[in-house]
């Protein structure tokens, strides 16, 4: 469904922060990409969305080139939701509207304002449809984010630290209806993440990336404590038990 080919960007100021990537993803798979702070991940995302160009290499989305593709078109098939969202009047409903953009003519139809009924049915929202966003906690408004990316109806999203900033039960409530979704509609997601283990939960495949560069990429199994140590420079242990995995940061001065 998407491939990544040999994508590399370079700024302005000479510094290269994306080397060669190459991967691809399937239809209904979650692909997580992980790595330390600075490695690229948020940078690769916004290739993947055309909200930059590399300097060289090629996405495309079922074989089309995205570079061919003007953004309400792009954003037919991309959900993006980014690390920071902006807040203000908006209701909650209004809010998820806005994804209804790239489909929308002059004016909203009531076709559009089911579908924005559903996706807050979906993932529990709809008590508050109304409130404003500014409103809102930062576990209820990441799942509204999502919704408004829901209801653009797009193939592929693609979600920036979706479980930042978040507790316990919201980065699970989050990272489940993602997957749920993801299942259901037979679309793909790629995410940057931090935490490991929600990770190794709620994802199919693995990107690891550091300085830009790909150190290692597949399932769940082909992940060995080796590849973590060197993408985080710190000793880790990768505990498997019951088809559960589960990444250990061992303390060398601990006895």
């Amino acid at each position: 469904m998407l491939w990544v080919n040999d994508v590399s960007v370079e700024y302005r100021s000479g510094n290269i922060v994306l080397h060669d990537i190459d991967f691809e993803l399937e239809r209904g798979k979650i692909l997580a990409i992980l790595g330390p702070n600075g490695a690229g991940k948020t940078t690769l995302l916004r290739c993947i969305n055309s909200i930059l160009t590399p300097n060289k290499g090629v996405v495309t989305l079922e074989e089309v080139d995205i570079k061919g593709m003007h953004s309400q078109q792009i954003a037919r098939k991309i959900g993006y939701v980014a690390q920071q969202h902006g807040t203000g009047a908006l209701s909650v409903f209004d809010a998820v509207l806005l994804g209804r953009k790239p489909h929308i003519g002059l004016k909203s139809r009531s076709e559009d304002f089911a579908k924005v009924r559903a996706a807050l049915h979906q993932l529990g929202l709809e008590h508050l449809a109304m409130r404003h966003i500014d409103q809102l906690s930062a576990g209820e408004l990441q799942k509204v984010c999502f919704a408004r990316a829901f209801v653009q109806e797009p193939q592929i999203f693609l979600l920036d630290e979706p479980t930042s900033n978040l507790d316990l039960k919201n980065q699970l409530d989050i990272l489940g209806i993602i997957r749920r979704i993801i299942a259901e509609h037979s679309m793909s997601a790629v995410m940057t993440m931090h935490d490991l283990n929600l990770a190794f939960a709620f994802a199919d495949q693995f990107l690891f990336v550091k300085n830009g560069r790909i150190v290692a990429s597949g399932t769940l199994s082909t992940i060995t404590d080796d590849i973590l140590s060197q993408v985080y420079g710190v000793k880790v242990q990768l505990i498997r038990h019951n088809g559960h995995v589960v990444a250990v940061h061992c303390n060398p001065e601990s006895r």
